[in-house]
């Protein structure tokens, strides 16, 4: 009996480009030239976004196991992927603000306001879940959801039980925290593979901020002052998140070392 080759697996048939390249759905009439360009680029945050999501859950549980190797290589390309996710904003601004207002109006209610995903990432980085209480009461299904596929345990928790694992971290005041990093930074051999780990999360954090921040100029660039759609604030708004940071200690610790007489190191 002959072959079946009728099922066998394609390039287009694993990647599913047909049903990929079907998701573009202008708005505009006429199409707008550069809505084709909007939407893709979006698009395509979203499915980077899936993948520093399906990274992060897997590196979590790796840290509650005590193995550091494989959470360090993982944090290298949730970075990388921020980077390039911070020069797609570049390609987001070839756009002129003329060719983006020739289809913004269609957005309308629609947001990034609304991208569950980055939420979940935020969530699932260490934000407090009480900065999200006014959006869950304009979107109350978020309050499930997020709750359903935010990991137990977020990258800033799992940090600090491996520190208390360790035996570094005997209470979590600030000043406990501090000594327990200034420990990580002497450069002794046991602590080497946790400074790697720390330099890790803060590069995360520094690229979530770039993020942000790239973010906050490409849309006052596009749109200047004006409210965003959905009824957000705008670039106002953007501007607020970036004092938003996951791990402030390991930035306050910069200012700490060397500080040897206090901390007895």
């Amino acid at each position: 009996m002959a072959d079946d080759t009728s099922k066998q697996i394609t390039y287009t048939s694993y990647l599913k480009v047909r049903e990929l390249i079907a998701l573009q759905d202008l708005q505009s009439e006429p199409p707008a030239q550069d809505e084709m360009l909007f939407i893709i680029v979006h698009q395509a945050y979203e499915l980077w976004f899936k993948q520093i999501s399906h990274d992060m859950t897997f590196l979590i549980s790796e840290l509650e196991k005590d193995n550091l190797v494989t959470p360090i290589r993982l944090m290298d390309r949730v970075c990388e992927i921020f980077k390039l996710v911070i020069h797609q904003i570049e390609i987001l601004e070839t756009m002129t603000p003329v060719s983006f207002n020739q289809f913004r109006s269609r957005l309308n209610p629609a947001s990034g306001f609304q991208s569950f995903q980055f939420r979940e990432l935020e969530l699932m980085s260490g934000m407090d879940p009480k900065e999200y209480q006014a959006l869950f009461a304009l979107s109350p299904e978020w309050k499930y959801l997020l709750e359903d596929k935010t990991p137990r345990t977020t990258l800033r928790e799992a940090f600090f039980k491996l520190l208390e694992r360790k035996g570094l971290l005997p209470n979590r005041d600030a000043e406990t925290i501090t000594k327990a990093l200034v420990e990580i930074y002497s450069e002794k051999p046991a602590y080497l593979q946790l400074q790697d780990l720390c330099e890790r999360l803060i590069r995360y954090d520094e690229q979530f901020w770039l993020w942000r921040f790239r973010h906050v100029q490409m849309v006052e660039r596009m749109i200047g002052k004006k409210p965003g759609t959905g009824g957000s604030l705008g670039v106002s708004y953007l501007t607020s998140t970036l004092k938003k940071r996951f791990f402030n200690e390991l930035w306050e610790l910069r200012t700490n070392l060397g500080a040897g007489v206090r901390y007895g190191v």
